[in-house]
């Protein structure tokens, strides 16, 4: 029992490869839990569970079992029609009973509960291809981005994913609208494929990325991305870890796991305290986000056109 929350099976393997057990995912978010509680705090909550002799799942809407006292958000969800009864990890009892549900990853949403119409962050995930350095790649990729915001006059914060790749947050003033945080992380990311076009890419679908680190600029709107500090399933369960500009180069995502990461923070919190002020968007970095396509829809039409391509070439050939 812990802060009222009782505590089961904590000597059981986490999952296959996790090098951890249940005891220390739940020791590990409490220690961590003033600095992972503010990331989490007034945001719909998406957690990634675990479960014995079980393949990984998400889970949005709050099981029957959950207790009263967690409190929670009702969210409509366009995509499946319906409401959805997502948790709000604001206390350390309501980690703790996440941490009891082997609940190992969390997602929390880009907007706040009062305010569903504003993301926070303007966010870029930088997802390398696979290779041996496919994290160096990714970090090659971030200070690209951090080159493409500094010279539209903003600054950002990165994260290591906490699997192969790299986040780059960027607050942002809270009068700007969705759709231009939106435009403003496409424009971004086509600024640092600019600088760098042979290592970095933005190319949604995976066969046209030819090798290149992918930058990410979909995560906004309704999505969501993995909190700072939280663990992932991923072998020896690392964590998604805040770490300097001047630091990226020499670290790797398995330096960051939930044995030593407290160690590593001592009386720090490296998000909190590195976190720049929200910032105001620059209108030419709108702008030029407006002029280019979502990733998304560009994806699921030029999908479309090459599948007519396709069947017309066969039905020549076959003519």
């Amino acid at each position: 029992m812990r802060d009222g929350v009782s505590l089961t099976n904590l000597d059981q393997p986490l999952f296959d490869g996790a090098e951890a057990t249940k005891r220390d995912l739940v020791d590990y978010l409490d220690a961590v839990r003033d600095r992972i509680i503010p990331v989490l705090r007034d945001r719909p909550l998406s957690v990634m569970r675990v479960r014995p002799g079980q393949q990984p799942f998400m889970q949005k809407n709050l099981p029957k079992y959950t207790p009263d006292w967690v409190k929670r958000a009702t969210v409509w969800a366009e995509a499946s029609k319906r409401e959805i009864s997502y948790a709000l990890c604001d206390d350390r009892r309501t980690l703790l009973w996440f941490a009891n549900q082997r609940s190992i990853e969390y997602h929390p949403t880009l907007t706040v509960l009062e305010r569903p119409d504003h993301v926070t962050h303007l966010i870029l995930d930088l997802d390398p291809p696979a290779g041996d350095d496919s994290f160096g790649a990714a970090v090659q990729a971030a200070l690209l981005v951090r080159q493409a915001l500094t010279d539209s006059g903003l600054t950002g914060l990165a994260k290591t994913s906490g699997a192969k790749g790299v986040h780059v947050f960027v607050p942002v003033d809270p009068e700007a609208s969705m759709e231009d945080v939106a435009a403003a992380t496409r424009a971004i990311a086509a600024r640092a494929e600019r600088i760098d076009p042979a290592l970095a890419t933005t190319a949604y679908i995976v066969d046209d990325r030819a090798g290149k680190v992918f930058l990410d600029s979909t995560r906004s709107g309704g999505a969501t991305v993995v909190a700072a500090y939280s663990p992932r399933i991923r072998p020896g369960t690392p964590v998604s870890f805040p770490v300097a500009w001047e630091d990226l180069t020499s670290v790797k995502p398995t330096d960051f796991t939930v044995k030593t990461a407290p160690a590593l923070l001592g009386d720090t919190d490296p998000w909190a305290t590195g976190m720049p002020d929200p910032q105001p968007l620059p209108a030419d970095l709108v702008a030029e986000g407006h002029t280019i396509p979502v990733a998304r829809v560009q994806a699921m039409h030029e999908g479309k056109r090459r599948a007519r391509a396709r069947k017309a070439a066969e039905e020549s050939t076959s003519g």
